[in-house]
């Protein structure tokens, strides 16, 4: 695969108070990208140092192994974004095309291609003082999307949205990573846990673990074999009585593997000497927000 973004040593200072420190990465062409953190750990603030709206302290970022014009090669949708109520889609959507760089006489073209892709065809012509929360958000990608850039980054992208939105969202940002490369920050990790090729887990401004999906999990797994009781007496029965580490939770039981397989296999032969009215049985690991809170909380 190719390398589309480079980011060595990025870093970005207000006075004393340095808020993103030393931060380096790169993004593979047509891959999408989850910039993870709490909040204050230097989300935003690094996606505007991509985008050029805030210029960095320190560090070189290169698109494409170019270090200028990032603007006329990205696409942005902030997290809040601003629009004039009294424009309809159509009018907003062209003026954005035409400050990205689509001519004139193509511009209302490519507004009207980018309007139905984002499902908005037959609301072009209303005031977006009219449009919903859902539909605004669809106008934003619109308007970041129309001039077809090699980078989308997304800050926030679904976070305002109800689960049927996210949802109409998630699915059009799957269609464009067939043709571009995302970089966005969420907070909500289902869906990074769906449509992510590579994590970056920032914290105090700090990247402080990245890689893909596959491999972050690797590294935090703490696999574990769930057993699941029909009621509380019986899965406290047995944590009390059997040789591991196990931990209730309500009806569960919840035991941390050490060496795998062959463990599982004497977990299997120890609930077999007993009637404990077990409803099921499963081999799980953390997911991404259990992953989330041990790489936050990692010193």
């Amino acid at each position: 695969m190719t390398i589309l973004l480079s980011v060595e040593s990025l870093t970005k200072e207000y006075g004393r108070e340095t808020v993103v420190r030393d931060v380096s990465f790169s993004l593979m062409k047509n891959t999408s990208t989850a910039l993870i953190g709490p909040n204050g750990a230097g989300k935003t603030t690094t996606l505007s140092m991509l985008t050029g709206l805030v210029e960095p302290t320190f560090g070189d970022i290169k698109l494409d192994g170019n270090k200028s014009d990032l603007r006329s090669m990205i696409g942005f949708l902030p997290q809040y974004p601003k629009f004039f109520s009294w424009l309809t889609a159509l009018e907003f959507t062209e003026m954005t095309a035409k400050l990205s760089g689509i001519e004139t006489r193509t511009a209302k073209l490519e507004a009207e291609k980018i309007l139905d892709f984002v499902g908005l065809e037959k609301a072009k012509k209303k005031k977006i003082g009219t449009f919903s929360g859902g539909m605004k958000q669809r106008l934003g990608l619109a308007q970041a999307i129309v001039h077809q850039p090699s980078l989308l980054l997304l800050d926030e992208p679904v976070s305002a949205l109800d689960p049927v939105g996210r949802r109409e969202i998630l699915n059009l940002l799957k269609e464009l990573q067939e043709k571009t490369t995302i970089l966005y920050s969420t907070h909500i990790l289902n869906d990074a846990e769906e449509m992510t090729d590579q994590l970056l887990f920032l914290r105090n401004g700090e990247l402080v673990e990245q890689g893909s999906l596959s491999m972050v999990r690797e590294n935090y797994a703490n696999p574990m074999i769930k057993v699941f009781f029909s009621n509380e007496q019986d899965s406290g029965r047995f944590v009390s009585s059997s040789p591991w580490k196990a931990i209730q939770k309500g009806k569960s039981v919840w035991i941390p593997l050490r060496g795998m397989e062959p463990e599982m296999r004497e977990i299997l032969a120890y609930v077999a000497l007993d009637d404990w009215n077990i409803q099921k049985i499963e081999k799980a690991a953390a997911n991404l927000e259990e992953i989330f809170m041990q790489v936050v909380n990692k010193q």
